[in-house]
C-alpha cells in the first residue's frame, strides 16, 4: 500500500493528495494509506489522524454512499462551504460579505429517494454504497426525519407487490403536514390488479398520497406544504426544500433582500418564496412546469389576505424575461436550476431593475452569474450561505444584489 499526506479537501468532500490523489473521507493533514487505482484511493487506511477528525454520528456511515462528510468537526465543515463559496467568487475577483452559515440540524431532511429492490427473502430498501449500485438498508439514517425512515414496511410492500427482482425502484418519500407523500418510478406497468392492490396500500399505510409513475393511485387528504401563509400541494415528485430549516433561512433571506409594491419571482416552482412575498408584495411568479404553476395558483387563491400573484407558466431558457418586461418590477427573485440563469441574468444586467435575491445551489453559475450583475452595476451586498444538505458536500446559499439611480 502506498502512503499519502492530505493537503486539502476537494469541493466533492474527498481529501486531496499530491498528484493529485483522491481519498474519500479523510481530512487535511492526515497521513493515509491505500491502493492506487489511477487518482482515486480504495481501501484507505488513516495513519495519523488529523484533529479535525470525529466519530460518525450514523451506524450506517461506513457503508452508505448517503453522506460524504459526517468524520469531520462541524465547524471544519461549516467553514469548507464558507470556502467553496469563496473560492468560486475568488475565480471572478469578486469580494463581498458573509453572514454565519445557517446548518439544518440532524434528522431534519423532510425527502429522500430510495432504492428500493425485491429480493428472494423479501425486499431491501436504503441508500446506494458510495459509487455503487448496491443498495445499503439504512433503518437508523442520522439524516432524515423519524416519519420517513418508519416507511420501511410500506417500501417492503411496494417491492413485494410492484417490485421485480430483475430491476430497482426509486421511492421519493416527503413528509407533508397530514402524512407522507410518496413517489414510485421503476416499477412494475399498471394494470387494474396491480392498481387495486396498491390502492390498498393507501389506507393501509395511511398515507397522504401515493404516485406510481404518473398515476395518483389514491390520496387520503391533500399533501400540502406551507409556503408562508399559503398552503400548496405540489405534483407528485415536484422539488422542495429539503428541509423545512433550509427552506425558513432562504425565505428569510430573501425577504430581508428585496422590497416594493411589486415583484417577479423566477423559476418559481410552487410558491416556496412567491407565496411569503405575497404578503406584502403583488407578485408575477414564472415556472416552466406547468402543473407546479398550477399548484402555486391555487395553493394563492385558497390564502387569506395575500396580495395578487400572477402565475405564468414560461420557460425562461427559452424565453427569458426581457429587459423592458422589468420596467415596472419594484424587485426580483432569482432561483434557477444548478446551470444557473445566463440568459435571465443577461436580460437583468440590461434593465432597470435595482434589486435583486438570487438563490444558488451552485456556487461556479451564481459566481459566473454575479460577474455579469456586477458589470452591470449591480453590488453584491452580502451572501448566506445554508447547509441543508448536512453531511454532504452541497451548498446552497441566498445572495443580496443592488444598485441605484437607474433609468426606468
Amino acid at each position: 500500500m502506498d502512503e499519502f499526506l492530505i493537503e486539502r479537501l476537494g469541493h466533492q468532500g474527498d481529501g486531496i493528495a499530491a498528484g493529485p490523489v483522491y481519498a474519500a473521507r479523510t481530512l487535511p493533514g492526515e497521513r493515509v494509506q491505500g491502493i492506487r487505482n489511477g487518482d482515486r484511493l480504495s481501501d484507505v487506511k488513516i495513519v495519523e489522524p488529523s484533529d479535525l477528525r470525529v466519530a460518525a454520528l450514523c451506524k450506517h456511515y461506513k457503508s452508505c454512499g448517503g453522506c460524504q462528510l459526517q468524520h469531520a468537526a462541524e465547524p471544519f465543515v461549516a467553514d469548507f462551504k464558507q470556502r467553496i463559496v469563496q473560492s468560486a467568487l475568488d475565480a471572478h475577483g469578486i469580494k463581498t460579505e458573509f453572514r454565519a452559515i445557517k446548518t439544518s440540524p440532524p434528522q431534519s431532511r423532510r425527502r429522500a429517494t430510495f432504492a428500493v429492490r425485491r429480493t428472494k427473502k423479501g425486499a431491501l430498501w436504503g441508500f446506494h454504497a458510495r459509487a455503487s449500485d448496491t443498495v445499503i438498508a439504512v433503518p437508523e439514517c442520522q439524516l432524515v426525519v423519524p416519519e420517513l425512515l418508519q416507511a420501511g414496511p410500506l417500501m417492503d410492500d411496494l417491492a413485494l407487490i410492484g417490485g421485480s427482482r430483475k430491476g430497482e425502484m426509486s421511492v421519493n418519500v416527503t413528509l407533508s403536514e397530514v402524512g407522507l407523500d410518496v413517489y414510485v418510478q421503476g416499477g412494475k406497468l399498471l394494470d387494474n390488479a396491480l392498481t387495486l392492490a396498491l390502492s390498498g396500500l393507501v389506507e393501509k399505510h395511511r398515507l397522504a398520497r401515493l404516485t406510481w409513475d404518473d398515476e395518483v393511485i389514491g390520496m387520503r387528504n391533500p399533501p400540502h406544504q406551507k409556503f408562508g401563509a399559503g398552503k400548496v400541494v405540489p405534483p407528485p415528485g415536484a422539488f422542495l426544500q429539503a428541509t423545512q430549516h433550509g427552506q425558513d433561512v432562504l425565505t428569510a433571506a430573501v425577504l430581508d433582500a428585496v422590497s416594493g409594491a411589486r415583484g417577479v419571482d423566477l423559476f418559481a416552482g410552487c410558491g416556496t418564496f412567491t407565496l411569503p412575498l405575497a404578503e406584502r408584495s403583488e407578485i408575477l411568479a414564472l415556472e416552466s412546469d406547468k402543473a407546479m404553476i398550477a399548484a402555486l395558483d391555487s395553493g394563492w387563491r385558497k390564502a387569506k389576505g395575500l396580495k395578487k400573484v400572477q402565475a405564468v407558466a414560461r420557460d425562461l431558457f427559452r424565453r427569458p424575461l426581457m429587459q423592458d418586461e422589468f420596467k415596472h418590477m419594484d424587485f426580483a427573485v432569482l432561483d434557477p436550476p444548478r446551470a444557473g440563469a445566463e440568459a435571465q441574468v443577461a436580460e437583468i444586467a440590461q434593465s432597470a431593475l435595482e434589486q435583486l435575491a438570487y438563490v444558488s445551489c451552485n456556487p461556479v453559475t451564481f459566481a459566473r452569474d454575479a460577474k455579469v450583475l456586477i458589470g452591470a452595476g449591480f453590488t453584491l451586498d452580502w451572501i448566506q450561505v445554508v447547509d441543508q444538505f448536512r453531511w454532504s458536500a452541497h451548498v446552497e446559499l441566498a445572495a443580496k444584489f443592488g444598485r441605484t439611480h437607474m433609468q426606468r
